[in-house]
Order: structure tokens, then C-alpha cells, then sequence
């Protein structure tokens, strides 16, 4: 058995979404599972709709989500010599051939099939047989190229999820597969391409399934084993429809906006539509590991975004703290936080984890450990940051202030012991500090907020807050 080749092939039409990136995570995992290659082909021959910034974004997604190709990506533009070569083989071996129908004559040839109810095709009045007499050639028409597909017998696509699928040959007409330009077409350009990869396995959405019988003829005729398919049902949002922009996120770097780690995102895809067992999580090796398309269900997968948002905080809550810091580094200076001048970004990732369910959230409520506070939160302060609230605070600053030691042991205990020599609970301590040092009553545990935020930043706020003034 020939080693597994699989490719994620996008078109450079848009953003890399979600669908796409479940569709490249599939290839990824069958190849990794099999131990063979997984490969990147940009199909970017549709040239008015194609853009660089679409390709940088699909690179973009897929870095980000870690599902970098074996080898140099391809581009069907620089391979249009390669196609032309085929064409004329094809034509020198009679599997195509010259077809100079005009535009004119096949709106014709569909709206008589139409009105006779049939099914609108290509009637083959070009296609060469022993014996047949073709028209004669229009002077002026640039031919097109079309496959000769075979008339008889049938295609059966043993799907890897939906099963065998059966064509008839005589329901399929003859493909263009080279405009009167010379272009090639996106089904000759597929199969020449799987060809020469070598590609064994085609992981895909449902939607190329009619697509498939007339690329496994044109891959007979070339000589080809055809390879493998598998086709991957839509993603549906949580009201059934598929999945668009009114649903939310749908490329692949807004989750990253978002505040997902691309280990969730990935983790989340990998189960809409698979499962093992009982398991949610999966780490990248148990993924490769457990994953086997045969269990890839056939009906299509919905999208919930409060289960993914689940996924991700259980990752923020378990992964390596110096893992998520690069990503949490990222996140502040979208917000215009530069972290450089504050306390280790793993050591805050470690603080945040548990009650932030995204990095968005997290960088919120730890850029104050970086940047200075530009107010606080109103409903707190009146709270927190009255009279009373203000002078447990200047009594407390000085007992701070005069630590020996500024570790989150020491701080723990000495705001501990001024609580109960004041007779009071721990909270009622604790709140005035956050809202003084954080500008709201949310923060990590008060000592580690205070040993994070470092002895001068800390006294400076609770001087500021003691000298304020009520509203």
C-alpha cells in the first residue's frame, strides 16, 4: 500500500473559515494517524476573484492553527504549462477533443432540452466517432477542449463517510476542460494536481461530491490510480442553517480575535462531527492517535459557540502558563497595552486562568498590571473607595510599605493579620485594594495581584485612591 498523501486545497477567494479549517484539520490528522504527508495546494486559477491578501490570510489561519504543509504549498498558476501538456496528450490520445460550439448555439441546445423536459448537457455534436461526420468548422471560434467521457457503465465512489455512491456514465456530459482561451478548468486542474502529488487521500466538503465521478473518468483516462475520498458534511450554525457571518465568527482569525488558543479551536473542530467516545478534550497527539474517518459522521455538525468558548477556557485552565503567554502578548497590544514594562506574562496567564474563559478577557482584566488606570469602575468605587474604605486603605499602605520582603507569602500575611486586628472579614479588606490597585473589585487572589503589580505600583495606587476624592 502506497504511503497516505493527503492535501488541503483552498481557493484564495476570501478569509480561511471555519469549515475550511476543519476540512485541513481532517487531512492533517488522516495523514499524521497513517504517518504520511499532508500538503497545501492553493487552486487560485480563478484569477478576478483571487486576491493576495486572501492567500496571506489562508497562511495566516493555518500557521496560527499549526497545520503547516510538508512541503512547499503549490499554485495552479505556475502550473499552466503542465496542463496544456496534458491537454495535448489528451488530444493526440483521443480521450478529448475540439469542441466549437458558440455560446449562442449551447443556450439553444439547453432551452430545447428544456422544453422537451429533459436534462440540459452537452448533446456531443463535436465529440469525434468512428463513422460520425462532424460539422464544419466555424471560422472565427476559438475552441474549447472537452473531456470525452465515457458513455457507458458507471463510477462507484467508495466514500470513507458516506459510502459507496454510484454514477451512471451516461448522466455525466463531456467536461471543458480547457476554455477557447486555453485556460485549463478547476476539475482538469484538481486531477492533474492529485496526480502529480501523488495524492491518495481526498478529504473534502460534501459539496464536490457530483464533482468526483467526472475527476475519477479524466484520472482513468490519464492512466491514474484514482485516490481515495472522503466527503465531509457542512457545518450548520445552532438554528440548522449553515453556517455565515449573521452567525457570528466564521474566519479563522477572527476565533483568534476572539480569544481562542488555536489548540482549542482545533480541539472544538475535531469534534463537530467526530467523536471518541465520551472524550471532549484531546490533546494534538491524541487526536492523531484516536482520529479515523470512518467514524466521521454523515449528517452535518452544528456549531455552538458557548461549547467552544467551554473548550477554550478548559485549555487556558490546564495549558503550559509560558504557552499562552505569547498569545496573551498579542492580545494586550491590540489594546494598545505594550507588557514589556510589567510582570511576566506567563506568571499573569497563571493568576487569570481560572476565571477568564477567553484571552480577550483575560487581557482585559490584566492590563492593569501593565498600564497605568485610566479611572475606576464607578459602582465600585462608591462601594469600596468611601471614607471608611479609604482609611483602612492609608493604614494599611503603611504597614505594606514597611515589608522587609515583597513575595505573595508575605503580602498574604500581612493583609491577612490587618483584617483580623481590625475585626474584620477578609473581603472587606481585599475589595478596596482591587478597586485601588485594579480600578474594579475583580482581580487574582489579593497576593498575587499585589506581588505581580510590584511594591511601587502598588503603594502609588493605594496613595492615589486614599487622596481621592468622593464623587
Amino acid at each position: 500500500m502506497p504511503a497516505v498523501v493527503t492535501r488541503f486545497a483552498p481557493s484564495p477567494t476570501g478569509y480561511l473559515h471555519i469549515g475550511g479549517a476543519r476540512t485541513a484539520l481532517f487531512s492533517y490528522l488522516y495523514a499524521r494517524r497513517h504517518e504520511g504527508r499532508y500538503l497545501l495546494r492553493i487552486e487560485d486559477t480563478d484569477r478576478e476573484r483571487s486576491t493576495e491578501d486572501a492567500v496571506r490570510a489562508i497562511f495566516e489561519g493555518l500557521d496560527w492553527l499549526g497545520l503547516v504543509s510538508d512541503a512547499e504549498p503549490v499554485f495552479q498558476t505556475q502550473r499552466y504549462d503542465r496542463y496544456r501538456e496534458v491537454i495535448d496528450g489528451m488530444l493526440e490520445a483521443g480521450t478529448a477533443y475540439h469542441c466549437y460550439c458558440s455560446k449562442e448555439e449551447l443556450e439553444q441546445m439547453r432551452a430545447g432540452q428544456m422544453a422537451r423536459k429533459e436534462k440540459p448537457r452537452y448533446d456531443g455534436r463535436w465529440r469525434p466517432e468512428p463513422g460520425k461526420l462532424l460539422p464544419e468548422r466555424p471560422a472565427g471560434v476559438q475552441p474549447v477542449v472537452r473531456f470525452k467521457n465515457p458513455v457507458a457503465g458507471e463510477v462507484v465512489v467508495d466514500d470513507l463517510i458516506k459510502g459507496a455512491i454510484v454514477f451512471q456514465n451516461e448522466e455525466l456530459d463531456d467536461l471543458i476542460i480547457a476554455r477557447g482561451d486555453g485556460n485549463p478548468t478547476y476539475n482538469f486542474c484538481v486531477v492533474v494536481d492529485d496526480m502529480d502529488m501523488g495524492i491518495t487521500h481526498v478529504v473534502r466538503g460534501d459539496d464536490h461530491v457530483n464533482n468526483t465521478p467526472r475527476q475519477i473518468n479524466i484520472l482513468k483516462a490519464l492512466g491514474a490510480e484514482p485516490p481515495a475520498y472522503a466527503h465531509v458534511p457542512m457545518i450548520l450554525g445552532a438554528d440548522g442553517v449553515k453556517l455565515s457571518k449573521r452567525h457570528g465568527a466564521v474566519s479563522v482569525i477572527e476565533y483568534r480575535a476572539l480569544g481562542f488558543l488555536p489548540e482549542a479551536l482545533l480541539n472544538y473542530l475535531v469534534r463537530l462531527g467526530w467523536s471518541h467516545g465520551d472524550q471532549e478534550l484531546f490533546s494534538r497527539d491524541e487526536m492523531i492517535r484516536m482520529f479515523d474517518i470512518s467514524r466521521v459522521q454523515k449528517a452535518p455538525a452544528r456549531f455552538d459557540m458557548e461549547k467552544a468558548v467551554w473548550v477554550n477556557h478548559q485549555y487556558l485552565k490546564s495549558a503550559d502558563p509560558l504557552h499562552v503567554a505569547p498569545e496573551l502578548d498579542w492580545h494586550l497590544r491590540r489594546i494598545g497595552v505594550d507588557p514589556a514594562g510589567g510582570p511576566a506574562l506567563a506568571a499573569v496567564v497563571e493568576a487569570q486562568r481560572e476565571r477568564c474563559k477567553t484571552l480577550v478577557e483575560m487581557a482585559e482584566k490584566s492590563k492593569f498590571f501593565y498600564a497605568e488606570l485610566d479611572g475606576y469602575n464607578e459602582k465600585d468605587a462608591a462601594k469600596h473607595l468611601n471614607a471608611e474604605g479609604r482609611a483602612l486603605l492609608a493604614e494599611l499602605a503603611a504597614r505594606l510599605e514597611a515589608l522587609p520582603q515583597w513575595n505573595a507569602p508575605a503580602l498574604q500575611e500581612a493583609v491577612h493579620a490587618f483584617a483580623e486586628g481590625k475585626g474584620l472579614g477578609l473581603g472587606k479588606v481585599a475589595q478596596p485594594i482591587r478597586v485601588a490597585v485594579a480600578g474594579m473589585a475583580i482581580s487574582p487572589p489579593i497576593d498575587q495581584t499585589l506581588f505581580l503589580l510590584g511594591r511601587e505600583r502598588t503603594l502609588a495606587r493605594l496613595a492615589a485612591a486614599v487622596a481621592r476624592n468622593n464623587p
